[in-house]
């Protein structure tokens, strides 16, 4: 078998990209790949999975004002958008799930997401119910993440849009953000 006549993009790109943003507990990467799974063709992009990738020199983001955590928050999200834009062209549509929760870390996506517009969500089922969410999983986080919450809200209220989930189900989410965006999914 050759490659030799076979195009990777497609001649028709995905609508853009789709972020989904929240505190750690908040369903991200559940509705994220549930979201992904509507359409024919998606993929799903953790961005705590590129952040693993570092093997050696990794800084988590951390409470504490890491500047090289924040560095390889940013350095995370150029990666992301970079994977984005190569499935946006391949006529994937990408969904990403990653903790945004100041207007600078947003706008450093929107300039990075270069393939179609960008989709900012944001889950906000409250502090104590994503608290609750991170005890009953399996990728349990021993932070408590909670003023993050508070943070979000104070510079993202403006932003994109927002879903309270905290009564809902996955699936009830999933059509909450596919309501709200005006994305199809298509099978």
């Amino acid at each position: 078998m050759t490659f030799e006549h076979i195009t990777v993009d497609s001649p028709e790109p995905a609508p853009g990209t789709v972020l989904l943003s929240g505190i750690p507990g908040s369903g991200k990467s559940t509705v994220a790949a549930a979201l992904a799974a509507r359409f024919a063709r998606a993929a799903h992009i953790e961005v705590d999975g590129l952040q693993a990738l570092i093997v050696s020199g990794c800084h988590w983001p951390s409470p504490d004002g890491d500047r090289e955590a924040d560095r390889q928050i940013l350095l995370r999200a150029r990666n992301a958008c970079l994977l984005a834009d190569s499935f946006t062209a391949a006529g994937f549509l990408p969904v990403l799930d990653d903790v945004v929760v100041r207007r600078s870390h947003l706008d450093y996506y929107r300039a990075q997401a270069k393939t179609g517009p960008l989709y900012p969500v944001f889950l906000a089922p409250g502090p104590e119910k994503a608290w609750e969410r991170n005890n009953a999983r399996d990728k349990r986080l021993t932070t408590d993440w909670a003023f993050l919450d508070e943070a979000m809200r104070t510079e993202l209220s403006d932003e994109g849009v927002w879903i309270d989930n905290a009564h809902l189900t996955v699936e009830e989410t999933v059509d909450a953000v596919l309501a709200a965006t005006g994305l199809t999914p298509r099978k």
